[in-house]
């Protein structure tokens, strides 16, 4: 099969290429998808676990992208749950070959049926995306309804879920990011935005829950907002600065079957809209982790037509 690998941390993009390798092995409980679309991650380069296995032995060449929609084509030992031939979407191991290939193996437990309708293009933006923003808002940050969120990057892949999840449990929504984002998040149901570019991030006021997308000065400054009883929500990195009378979470996603269901429910139904922006062959698939390619919605990569 094709795939995309990279073999040294210290080459970058340089060292990604377009490589054949051998069709995965199904072990215990996994699946074998053969792969639609795939999502990735432009920092996964420096992840650890893109160069290393659990025990931390080096396992290049590696094959980057973690978010998949495909076909299973082979079911491992005692795995149960899904059958050959069933359409599927979701996340591979951090620390396992990843997703821009034609075929991967992932655990089953990863992997939820994807509906009919959906298509494969549209599945691959969900997982990364849409589980982080859900555990974000409601498993950490606690949103109710009536309360107000402040939403960091409200116009990017994670952010714009984000504002649609929040919006739809009933909470007043305020986005932040570029002046270029403020149409997008505004049109997905943000109640205001703040340019970060123009406008004093002060000036949001005190709000109840803040999701945090970018670290930084941000991130310190999005400390002065949280209300007492309020939590401030990151996936940039561990905070610095605690909210005085709050709590501060740092998390990174989790898979959850059941939650990528109801994703997938919401997007079938018309109550949730991925932002697709570029799609890109496999074969271009390295020029797409360039810094600055993605600045339309997340960009997926097309393996196999449907």
């Amino acid at each position: 099969m094709q795939a995309i690998t990279v073999r040294d941390p210290e080459a970058g993009l340089a060292g990604m290429s377009l490589t054949d390798l051998p069709y995965p092995e199904a072990a215990g409980n996994d699946v074998v998808v053969r792969v639609h679309a795939s999502g990735f991650t432009p920092g996964e380069l420096e992840w650890p676990g893109t160069w290393t296995d659990r025990a931390g032995h080096d396992r290049t060449p590696s094959v980057p992208g973690h978010e998949l929609s495909g076909v299973v084509a082979e079911l491992g030992y005692g795995t149960t749950g899904l059958t050959v031939g069933q359409r599927v979407f979701g996340l591979a191991d951090w620390t396992r070959d990843g997703t821009l290939a034609e075929y991967v193996a992932v655990e089953a437990r990863n992997l939820a049926p994807l509906p009919a309708g959906i298509d494969h293009t549209v599945a691959a933006a969900l997982p990364i995306s849409g589980l982080t923003a859900w555990q974000a808002l409601f498993d950490h940050g606690r949103l109710t309804t009536g309360q107000t969120v402040l939403i960091h990057g409200a116009a990017g892949g994670v952010g714009s879920i984000a504002v649609q999840l929040a919006r739809e449990a009933g909470a007043r929504v305020i986005g932040t990011g570029r002046t270029s984002g403020r149409d997008r998040a505004l049109a997905l149901g943000a109640d205001t935005y703040l340019d970060l570019q123009t406008e004093k991030l002060e000036d949001a006021g005190e709000v109840d829950v803040v999701f945090d997308v970018i670290g930084g000065d941000i991130l310190d400054r999005s400390t002065a907002l949280v209300r007492a009883g309020g939590t401030l929500v990151t996936i940039a990195e561990p905070p610095r600065v605690h909210p005085t009378e709050g709590r501060a979470v740092f998390f990174v996603v989790e898979p959850d079957r059941a939650r990528l269901g109801d994703l997938a429910q919401r997007v079938r139904d018309g109550r949730l809209k991925p932002v697709v922006g570029a799609v890109r062959p496999l074969a271009e698939a390295a020029s797409a982790f360039a810094p600055g390619a993605n600045t339309n919605g997340k960009t997926i990569i097309r393996i196999t037509e449907d």
